[in-house]
């Protein structure tokens, strides 16, 4: 059974930073493009970085360029996030996910695989 754990969550003061990790069963972990989202209450989550298998490419919206980096280490089978600067808009519950598919741009990416989440929050 595949499974994406994410950790690195809590709580922060505007301003600072946070490095998320995500952890995956994926067998091979390299073969698998990862992206990360963010959902806030009663949203669809939406994405904020993607990375290919090889972790030389990645792609990020406009919203999220600025801030955020996402980096994988296929040797730990981990991805990381690491957000700067942050904001009280945040404020999220954040997931990584995994695709087979290389296919992915800046608001697309076929999600097949979810972790469970790990709740960011930042105070002001």
């Amino acid at each position: 059974q595949v499974k994406l754990v994410e950790s690195g969550g809590g709580l922060v003061q505007a301003g600072g930073s946070l490095r998320l990790a995500c952890t995956a069963s994926l067998d091979p972990f390299s073969r698998y493009t990862l992206g990360w989202f963010r959902q806030y209450p009663l949203k669809e989550p939406e994405l904020i970085a993607a990375i290919n298998r090889h972790g030389v490419g990645t792609s990020y919206p406009a919203s999220s360029k600025d801030r955020f980096t996402v980096s994988r280490d296929n040797t730990k089978n981990t991805a990381y996030l690491q957000i700067n600067s942050l904001k009280p808009e945040d404020t999220a519950v954040y997931y990584c996910a995994a695709s087979s598919s290389p296919y992915y741009t800046d608001t697309y990416f076929a999600t097949e695989y979810w972790g469970q989440g790990t709740q960011v929050t930042v105070s002001s």
